[in-house]
């Protein structure tokens, strides 16, 4: 099957160490690379890659899995997470302190975008099954804006992940190199989560605030029962599904958040 087509978007296809992906590239400026949540690039991912390139970047999204802009479904969910978890071995998806080798891939794409761009460096973005990649991407010297949205690795899957594990999806070793350079070269990692998701405890958000000290921020939205903003226990993608182009909504906040994180840290 060849590329499928987004519009707005151009694709070119990008190989690393024998891995092949198709990448879709919008608008102007600094770089940024989005990576889509399970189960691929849906309409309201593209949306989300829209709003960013829209505010003045140039986003680079691969399709790492999924079928671009098919609408979002649980059978769709389902079967690519069955796909992620069993059968593609780029991915990580129960092991604990381990990064998926697909971040190889993306950070050699973070240095096409700068070597093409220039600039001080470029962003990322990671949701879901990709959420913690931003944070591994932080091993490549021209990763200066991650932002981990939703970050869900290890999957609690029963029996072979803890339902509110601390861990993510980093060796510790690559975690305690992330951490030292933060603070040498004074950079934060965004983190934006719901309080009750229960793909992204707690926990994991409290373990990045000890090993990262003030150099992570977090953006945490109340999805608990009652809530003002009629989230429920399930509300998980804080950038794609739950964002409402409402100003002064908490996902629409938090999407403003991290495009004035970009400018922060991107402006040349």
């Amino acid at each position: 099957m060849g590329t499928i087509e987004l519009s707005g978007f151009t694709t070119f296809d990008f190989t690393h160490d024998a891995l092949t992906r198709t990448v879709y590239r919008r608008g102007q400026g600094p770089g940024v690379i989005v990576m889509h949540e399970i189960p691929g690039i849906t309409p309201q991912v593209k949306a989300c890659a829209e709003r960013i390139a829209d505010a003045g970047f140039t986003v680079f999204m691969p399709c790492m899995f999924g079928t671009p802009d098919k609408p979002l479904s649980v059978p769709y969910a389902l079967g690519q997470m069955f796909q992620a978890i069993c059968i593609r071995k780029e991915f990580t998806c129960l092991s604990r302190g381990q990064s998926s080798p697909i971040t190889d891939w993306l950070r050699a794409l973070a240095r096409k975008a700068h070597a093409e761009l220039g600039g001080p460096g470029v962003g990322a973005v990671g949701m879901c099954l990709t959420g913690g990649f931003a944070l591994t991407l932080m091993l490549e010297p021209v990763m200066i804006a991650p932002v981990l949205s939703q970050p869900s690795l290890p999957l609690p899957v029963p029996g072979l992940a803890k339902k509110n594990s601390p861990e993510i999806d980093i060796a510790p070793q690559d975690l305690a190199r992330v951490a030292q350079r933060l603070r040498d070269e004074n950079l934060t990692v965004l983190g934006l989560r719901f309080t009750e998701d229960p793909f992204c405890p707690t926990a994991r958000f409290d373990m990045l605030r000890q090993k990262l000290g003030d150099r992570f921020e977090a953006i945490e939205i109340d999805s608990r029962p009652g809530n003002p903003h009629g989230f429920n226990k399930m509300a998980h993608c804080v950038l794609t599904v739950e964002f409402k182009d409402k100003p002064g909504f908490p996902t629409h906040e938090a999407m403003d958040r991290v495009i004035e994180f970009y400018r922060e840290r991107l402006s040349r």
